[in-house]
């Protein structure tokens, strides 16, 4: 595979990218964010002019090159020069997870070894301060909102507009050191790193060079057309490498605009206010805002939740087809463009969706029907498969060539190849460099040849060449009598339901599956309001009789699904208990990117798994809870355990030895 020497056309930096953004595209939009209901915009050359203030700050203040930077916070324009500012001072910025709790933390920031931190709020402030004695190395905080703020020791707190006042203050004195650095950065120099999200352990810190970075955003920006006349709503945590790469790798490339909402309470209202044209979430923001569609349909009046399910069962059968520029008759064409003009197109202003050009979504596998539901509407929304350690993308899915059971084919420049056990292998330009200070785990991810093993099974079509993911290659296991036990399956399909928030499958070297359920307490507390259930708690409504009577029903109608597939037909659930309790990050049960830690919810509900298996009807349990201060509390609940019909199978597949 052939890899640019020289950069890609000459640019072999983020902020190299920014002079030419701030030369070529001056007066073009770079940044926006609301503020007090109000919308403020920076362009390009005041983007420039902002970053390298803080560059000379950071100089005033000691950075040296090598530094590790730690950034916290919420998406703001600010933060996002911070990652830039850091580059051109020649040290490596860290982003973090704003909702990690202090200890989370303090782990990061004493792996990296960061000697500064640039938080957002009193909130990240007072994060770190409760941990910094555990970090010896560090020197600096830099805060962005002084609210809170007054009374504490400024010692080592200083207020982010204050360090880029003494940037400028000390232009002359700094400004050659700035431009030796910015000019001594090189393409395999480290751009950016990015902790995994730690599913199995602790997380990792992933090394990603200008290199990465910067072949990736541009091979990515010219498979999917993306110009400078772009706008993206960037809401996403910044320490996800799908927000870095869509926020500053593609935005610098392209010279796009970034857009910041106010909170997260306000980013629907802001997403419609901005109505981007590229836009990336995960499932569960296309899930949850198709429940939210629903709930409000149920309460809508006869004739419009009439007029809604004829135009939405017509845009399921022609939509999609038209989006792809298949052959369509003329009365249905005609049929489509009334239901645009009365559904479709006041749905997608309701959405924010009604200017999208391309959407992404990846993470986890979304749903074929909520998949189908958004482009039956004329979205063009497409699946990607990507990890930290690709710098995102690893397959996309080309215009004409969408669907919901694939994941697409190889990205640019990327190569797959699937190993002896179903594993998923790749190698490209976005490959990482290392995992730092992990010497051992780079070994055994990444071979001396490039290839990296992804952690997921699969294969690729050989008509098509589109790659199917089956499941983590460390979750496949098999039943007691060899059939597949692929978990991720089966909970993908219970989620369709909007009811379910999230399921977890047990039954590796089991006679048969069992699984936990959490309700969806927006589409259930809406269900219970519109039927007159009265309810005190998350706990009460999970447990109600006719919750659990609709749950069973949906794990059924999933069992005669799975039961038509030759491989995965003994993954059908037996039994099945709706938990007392969200699964949540801050009781360690899932990432900060909200992925199930299947070992810890294994470990901390075995009483629960037991109860499933050995026939008991109830289950009396407590449970340890993290509230949001911190403290610990326990929650008692005794829980219902239902069977579920299964359907007869003629025979399976019994999984590979």
């Amino acid at each position: 595979m052939a890899q640019t020497q020289s950069g890609a056309q000459g640019l072999l930096s983020l902020p190299a990218l920014l002079h030419r953004n701030a030369t070529q595209y001056a007066t073009a939009p770079a940044y926006r964010e609301k503020e007090f209901g109000i919308w403020q915009s920076w362009t390009w050359a005041e983007t420039a002019q902002e970053i390298e203030a803080l560059a000379l700050g950071l100089i005033n203040l000691g950075v040296n090159e090598g530094d590790f930077i730690a950034i916290i916070g919420r998406n703001r324009p600010y933060l996002y020069w911070s990652m830039v500012a850091a580059q051109m001072v020649g040290a490596v910025p860290v982003p973090l997870y704003q909702d990690a709790v202090a200890e989370e933390m303090a782990y990061v920031l004493g792996h990296c070894g960061a000697r500064f931190v640039i938080a957002g709020d009193q909130e990240q402030v007072d994060k770190v301060i409760e941990v910094q004695d555990q970090l010896h190395q560090f020197e600096h905080l830099i805060y962005l909102d002084p609210r809170g703020l007054r009374k504490y020791d400024h010692s080592h707190l200083h207020e982010y507009s204050h360090v880029q006042n003494q940037g400028r203050a000390a232009h002359d004195e700094y400004i050659n050191e700035l431009n030796a650095r910015r000019e001594k950065l090189d393409y395999d120099d480290t751009c950016v790193m990015l902790y995994t999200s730690g599913t199995t352990g602790k997380p990792k810190g992933v090394v990603l060079s200008n290199r990465n970075v910067i072949e990736t955003s541009r091979n990515s920006a010219e498979f999917d057309h993306l110009t400078r006349g772009e706008d993206i709503l960037s809401y996403l945590p910044m320490a996800w490498v799908g927000d870095f790469i869509f926020s500053v790798g593609q935005a610098y490339w392209c010279g796009f605009c970034v857009n910041c909402p106010e909170s997260a309470d306000t980013m629907m209202t802001d997403l419609r206010e901005i109505g981007p044209t590229y836009f990336f979430a995960p499932p569960r923001v296309f899930e949850t805002q198709l429940t939210n569609v629903m709930i409000r349909m149920e309460d809508a009046g006869k004739l419009k939740k009439a007029m809604f399910h004829h135009f939405m069962a017509h845009a399921r059968k022609v939509g999609p087809k038209i989006l792809d520029g298949k052959p369509v008759g003329l009365w249905d064409r005609l049929k489509y463009a009334l239901g645009m003009g009365l559904v479709y197109g006041p749905l997608k202003d309701t959405l924010g969706f009604s200017r999208v050009r391309v959407g992404y979504t990846a993470g986890e596998a979304i749903g074929p029907e909520i998949f189908d539901f958004y482009r039956s509407l004329g979205i063009n929304l497409k699946q990607l498969y990507g990890q930290t350690e690709a710098t995102v993308f690893i397959t996309v899915q080309p215009d004409g060539e969408v669907r919901a059971d694939t994941v697409g084919v190889p990205a640019p420049d990327v190569e797959i190849r699937i190993g002896d056990n179903g594993e998923i292998y790749y190698r490209s330009p976005g490959t990482f460099v290392e995992y730092y200070k992990n010497a051992e785990s780079t070994a055994s991810t990444k071979d001396p040849e490039g290839w990296v093993a992804t952690g997921d099974a699969g294969f690729v079509e050989e008509d098509s060449g589109h790659l199917r993911i089956i499941d983590r290659a460390k979750d496949v296991g098999k039943m007691a009598d060899g059939a597949m036990f692929a978990p991720k399956y089966v909970e993908n399909k219970l989620k369709f339901y909007p009811d379910i928030l999230e399921a977890v499958l047990f039954g590796n070297g089991r006679d048969h599956c069992v699984a936990f359920i959490n309700i969806d307490l927006a589409a259930v507390g809406s269900w219970a309001e519109r039927n007159n259930i009265a309810y005190a708690s998350y706990q009460e409504l999970a447990g109600h009789p006719r919750v659990l009577e609709s749950i069973q029903n949906h794990v059924e109608e999933v069992n005669k699904s799975v039961a038509g597939d030759e491989m995965l037909s003994g993954c059908q659930v037996h039994r099945f208990v709706v938990l007392h309790k969200e699964l949540d990050a801050d009781d360690g049960e899932m990432t900060r990117t909200r992925k199930v830690r299947r070992r810890i919810v294994e470990e901390k509900y075995a009483d629960i798994i037991a109860a499933l298996y050995d026939g008991s009807q109830t289950i009396s349990t407590k449970t340890e809870v993290t509230y949001e201060d911190g403290r610990k509390g326990h929650i008692s609940a005794t829980l219902e355990i239902r069977d579920a019909a299964v359907q007869p199978v003629a025979g399976h597949k019994v999984a590979a030895e």
